[in-house]
């Protein structure tokens, strides 16, 4: 109990010394500092707010962690099932076709399919005729695994756009298909463009259609 009224009590003259500083006027070292922290502050803000690359980074790596999350048991990495999927649509591809429908560089794909193929997901073939060719397909097994990443795909990407519309889906895809061709570019990634991309970007309106039009 005497601890206790010890702690709470002041020290002599310590009340008047508050008192005295509180009183003192603001001094101009004062506002200049706090003028300092605020815009301190301002610097130190994420550019979320206005910087559309910050936004698509965030989506991104949000994206690429709960995708990893579910292909772990698929015993598949993040990545990993794009070369599926691609060969699943394509059937057999050369690795050049693979690196320009991923937009990557051929060593990238290469490296992705030398894992997979480890993992006996994907066989490799030299071109009758021409050596120098490589073809990759998928075997027995990578064609299950592709079934499952479309299953799984379609899951995350529902996640992903929860409370879109048809227009809105539209619209995305069509400005990230833009932007992508806009790195691609400057990136010297040009002619990487996966077939049909300008196409289906004009084929599809920005408007839902009316029922009555169907």
């Amino acid at each position: 109990m005497r601890a206790a009224d010890e702690r709470g009590m002041a020290e002599p003259g310590e009340g008047s010394a508050r008192a005295a500083m509180a009183s003192l006027p603001e001094t101009s070292d004062d506002r200049d500092s706090e003028r300092s922290m605020s815009k301190s502050d301002k610097r130190l803000r994420p550019p979320g707010s206005k910087s559309v690359g910050w936004a698509l980074v965030q989506a991104a790596r949000l994206h690429r962690s709960r995708v990893g999350d579910r292909l772990a048991a698929l015993d598949l990495f993040a990545g990993q099932e794009q070369v599926v999927q691609a060969l699943a649509a394509a059937g057999t591809m050369t690795m050049g076709d693979l690196a320009a429908t991923l937009r990557v560089r051929p060593p990238t794909a290469s490296k992705t399919i030398s894992r997979l193929a480890a993992l006996g997901f994907v066989e490799r073939r030299a071109e009758a005729g021409d050596g120098r060719i490589v073809r990759v397909r998928l075997t027995e097994t990578g064609l299950a695994k592709a079934a499952a990443i479309e299953r799984l795909w379609d899951d995350v990407e529902a996640e992903l756009l929860d409370g879109f519309d048809g227009k809105e889906k539209r619209r995305l895809r069509k400005l990230l298909r833009k932007a992508a061709r806009n790195l691609a570019e400057v990136s010297g990634v040009t002619g990487h463009e996966v077939e049909g991309d300008s196409e289906m970007d004009e084929d599809e309106p920005d408007t839902l259609a009316l029922p009555g039009a169907l």
